[in-house]
């Protein structure tokens, strides 16, 4: 099946834009997963939107609704959502570099990978991807997709470049409360000796494939034994259940390079502003 892109627009250093798309780099489907069944009838469950006293409603009635300190709701329409407008929405603008190894895996949560649209921006991802790697850099922006803005970083994969989406700040969790228990103390230097032994001899370069879910097997095991026993008690399904950013043509990717390090200077480049307002398309790079 097909990769489909999760966001698609522009892929913006300072004046060089490059039009890509973004895919998810994980399948949500590896893994086995059940089906909730109402066991008497055999039938699958469903849920439905309902409200207490009116039942089951229409999903065009339903609006945004921010919970206050009292208890009460303050109602927002999709479309007032909506009208907010980012520029990182259609725009991943690189705003600032930093060293690979600089940022805490603590902070990276979901990898995606970013491919040019056509044969046109290709040459300005290259650039972009072998300056990355040669500088040994990790590129910082956001972008807004699924109705929230992220942080992301990119850096080089292979012939590629992978984003990989991250956590702001104040969503990490101080560990202090959880670490302030462990005493900080120096431990047995035999014991340590030993410690670094065993790690020596099970270093070894990384593999990911070596590694396997033992839960998801065992399960595929438990269905293919109930499947192959005619004891095992079964429901028929009742059939119904129902489960792009234009090319930029970079001219003279050369001279926009320069040009984008003389209009940067020593600056440092804004962060992206929310406005409510409707503005005209800006004029591609």
């Amino acid at each position: 099946m097909a990769s489909r892109p999760v966001w698609k627009g522009q892929l913006r250093l300072s004046l060089v834009s490059i039009a890509v798309e973004i895919h998810a780099a994980t399948r949500t489907g590896a893994r086995i997963s059940f089906r909730q069944i109402h066991g008497p009838s055999g039938k699958p469950v469903r849920y439905e939107k309902t409200v207490t006293g009116i039942g089951k409603i229409d999903t065009d009635d339903i609006m945004k609704g921010f919970e206050l300190d009292n208890g009460d709701y303050l109602l927002l329409d999709k479309d007032e959502i909506e009208d907010i407008r980012l520029e990182t929405k259609r725009t991943f603008e690189l705003v600032q570099f930093v060293q690979s190894n600089e940022i805490s895996p603590l902070y990276y949560d979901k990898p995606y990978y970013i491919v040019p649209t056509d044969e046109l921006a290709q040459d300005a991802y290259r650039v972009v991807r072998d300056a990355l790697r040669s500088s040994d850099r990790v590129g910082l922006g956001q972008l807004t997709m699924r109705g929230k803005e992220y942080l992301c970083a990119i850096r080089p994969c292979g012939d590629g470049l992978l984003m990989e989406t991250l956590f702001y700040a104040d969503e990490i969790k101080s560990a202090d409360p959880l670490f302030a228990g462990i005493e900080d103390e120096a431990v047995d230097e035999d014991l340590l000796a030993v410690a670094m032994q065993l790690i020596d001899r099970k270093t070894a370069p990384f593999d990911a494939g070596s590694f396997k879910d033992h839960y998801d097997i065992a399960l595929r095991g438990l269905v293919e034994a109930k499947r192959k026993n005619r004891k095992t008690p079964r429901s028929k399904g009742d059939g119904d259940d129902a489960g792009s950013a234009d090319s930029t043509n970079v001219v003279d990717l050369m001279a926009a390079l320069k040009d984008s390090v003389k209009a940067s200077g020593t600056r440092k480049p804004a962060a992206p502003k929310a406005s409510t307002r409707k503005t005209t398309a800006r004029k591609k790079a």
